[in-house]
């Protein structure tokens, strides 16, 4: 794949010699002048990128990430990784996280190489674009569906590749920790990260900000602060001002970014995602965190991924429903997930598939998951 004319007009961006870059999901791009970009006047903000979110969860947004906030990112990534090197690009580059490959790749003068998508993600495309690296500090972004994709009868040409990587950033989606603690007992050095496309995509490396990100937790919602946060979103001034805001801290003017997730800090000071805040299961009067439930179904035997959300019920006002890929039948499945969870925790619908429904940048497909999940319970 040619990425040059692409890497060049990101090149003058990140310079700030040139107007802002918007890439299409086939990888054109265009170019958008600063002028255009609603920024208030006098300001001396760069746009470098405008991205979209992913849209899992309603109309995507344009997300306008700044000269200064891509190279705090860039820069906090270089220090949790100890260093800088090539990267492997095996996202689509239209996503905050096949973006980042680029710019990280141009802070750090460095070429990076593009995976063939055309016939989707598979480990013989990853396996045969891995060997095209030469430096010797070498990286990757994977969504977790593509690590379970490698790990799933791996060869050994494949479990050689993934080895050679310095580090396997993982993030996007739930992650199950059976196939992490698989990953990692093969030798591969996977960090999970978390983050969205107004951080500028993963800003807390298992569980831990990067340098220079601020992380609370307001009214059990997860907020992020920082040079790296986005400054806004491209003709939505209203949706801008409801969730960015600035505020003094420690003496310091911080930018933050309200997410829409449900998080904790655990007894180490690590960040606990516990899903989204709109995705809480009310069921019969109790609350269920869809995130408990999928940690309970990753821990059975035999599910590789499985995706919990709520669907609506005329007797409980809404239930559990889960879409699982498994090789376990579901009287499995649901008997070691009544040993693991309380009662009211078990999914009452199940939907086995061989592959979750996945959005282009490889997240799940929410709404197309809840559509099957809703059948599946109304013909229950």
């Amino acid at each position: 794949m040619t990425i040059e004319p692409l890497l060049k007009a990101l090149s003058e961006a990140l310079s700030g010699e040139g107007p802002a870059v918007q890439i299409a999901p086939d990888g054109s791009f265009t170019l958008i002048p600063q002028s255009e970009l609603g920024l208030a006047e006098g300001s001396e903000t760069e746009i470098a990128a405008v991205v979209l979110t992913s849209g899992s969860t309603g109309t995507p947004k344009r997300t306008m990430l700044s000269v200064e906030s891509l190279a705090a990112s860039s820069v906090g990534t270089a220090m949790a990784l100890s260093g800088e090197g090539q990267w492997l690009l095996a996202l689509p580059m239209n996503y905050v996280a096949g973006l980042q490959v680029l710019v990280r790749s141009l802070f750090a003068g460095t070429r990076p190489w593009a995976m063939d998508l055309s016939g989707g993600f598979t480990p013989e495309a990853f396996t045969e674009a891995a060997l095209e690296l030469t430096d010797k500090m070498r990286f990757t972004s994977l969504v977790p569906t593509q690590l379970s994709r490698l790990l799933t009868n791996p060869s050994a040409e494949t479990l050689t590749v993934l080895r050679r990587f310095n580090a396997i950033l993982l993030g996007g989606g739930p992650l199950n920790p059976v196939l992490l603690e698989a990953a990692r007992g093969a030798g591969l050095n996977v960090i999970t990260t978390y983050g969205m496309s107004e951080t500028c995509g993963g800003c807390v490396y298992d569980g831990v900000p990067l340098e220079g990100v601020r992380l609370a937790i307001r009214d059990g919602r997860v907020w992020l602060g920082g040079d790296m946060v986005a400054t806004g979103y491209l003709g939505d001034a209203a949706l801008t001002s409801a969730s960015f805001t600035e505020e003094m801290d420690d003496g310091e003017m911080v930018r933050w970014y309200e997410s829409g997730d449900l998080g904790d800090l655990d007894g180490e000071g690590r960040l606990r995602v516990l899903g989204r805040a709109d995705d809480v299961i009310i069921t019969g009067g109790l609350k269920v965190s869809p995130g408990a439930v999928t940690d309970g179904l990753h821990r059975v035997q035999g599910v590789r991924e499985a995706i919990v959300l709520p669907v609506p019920s005329e007797e409980w006002g809404q239930q559990v429903a889960a879409m699982v890929v498994a090789s376990c039948t579901e009287a499995e499945l649901l008997a070691a997930a009544g040993a693991l969870l309380e009662p009211h925790l078990v999914p009452k619908t199940v939907v086995f598939v061989s592959e979750l429904p996945l959005l282009p940048n490889g997240k799940p497909d929410r709404s197309a998951i809840l559509t099957a999940l809703t059948q599946a319970a109304n013909v229950a």
